[in-house]
């Protein structure tokens, strides 16, 4: 099935949970990160039949109001990862300082913003605490951009890289983040994505706030900042309380979602006999 189900090491750490080895092939598209749109990425285009496994009922609604159909539910792979740490030793030490992920593109369209302006921004809000700044891989191979933010005395890091076409991903990705979340004691960006709800989900706090940067090409049917706004506007401040994000980040990564370990394995095709056909009945 589809190579973007790979993305973030998203099968490894959904086979780890069922107690299998490696990457298998997933059944059906899983969602690879957050969006207020279908779950997808615009323009994904869906063999007839096959299952679209989401993170959230939230995230279903969104898609049927679209007039798509064939949503399973399954919680995200961050759900699942937490369950795989939760009888893991707590990190060591208190959270200190903030973690920022700025809004980035991907390999096929670059953002467009003013990096420096961003960090002094950070540095205005954030006081004098450490500072750590996650690039995405091609943010963090341009020298100008990462010694942007070294100059300005941020920590900069990389997760590593998602892949494409089976190839190049780094499937410790989201153990990384994991890592790098929990050792926070605030995690923030210029934009909702994953990366805030994540940070929440492990008691962060979260803030978003500065410059959006816009992506080149963007796609008029997310709807941009706008719609992020409009939709959650509880979120754009520098400061969320703590009740609000927790409950947002349960909702949106489907933390209440998750399924055991054996009725995950059947519904992603991994059973010993044979996957599961299109033109199954999902809702």
């Amino acid at each position: 099935m589809h190579h973007a189900n790979h993305f973030y090491g998203h099968a490894s750490i959904l086979a780890r949970y069922c107690g299998l080895t490696g990457s298998p092939t997933i059944w059906g598209y899983l969602q690879h990160g957050w969006n207020t749109h279908d779950g997808f990425a615009v323009g994904h285009e869906f063999v007839p039949g096959y299952p679209k496994l989401v993170w959230s009922e939230a995230v279903a609604r969104r898609g049927w109001a679209l007039g798509l159909r064939n949503y399973v539910v399954i919680g995200s792979p961050w759900a699942y990862l937490l369950a795989l740490q939760a009888q893991a030793p707590p990190p060591e030490g208190e959270r200190a300082g903030t973690l920022v992920y700025p809004f980035h593109g991907w390999e096929g369209q670059q953002i467009v913003g003013d990096h420096e302006a961003y960090a002094d921004d950070v540095r205005e809000r954030e006081g004098d605490v450490p500072l750590t700044m996650c690039l995405y891989w091609n943010d963090y191979e341009d020298a100008n951009v990462r010694k942007t933010y070294e100059d300005k005395g941020f920590r900069v890091i990389t997760h590593g890289r998602r892949g494409h076409m089976y190839v190049g991903g780094d499937l410790d990705f989201l153990d990384r983040q994991l890592t790098e979340v929990r050792a926070h004691r605030r995690v923030v960006s210029n934009r909702l994505g994953s990366a805030l709800l994540y940070g929440a989900s492990t008691g962060a706090e979260i803030g978003v706030y500065g410059d959006p940067m816009v992506l080149e090409g963007d796609h008029a049917v997310l709807g941009g900042m706008a719609k992020q706004q409009r939709l959650f506007p509880e979120l754009h401040q520098d400061q969320v309380p703590d009740a609000v994000a927790h409950a947002v980040a349960r909702r949106e990564l489907g933390l209440d979602e998750t399924l055991s370990p054996t009725l995950l394995q059947h519904t992603l095709g991994w059973d010993d006999d044979m996957p599961p056909q299109p033109n199954q009945e999902h809702v």
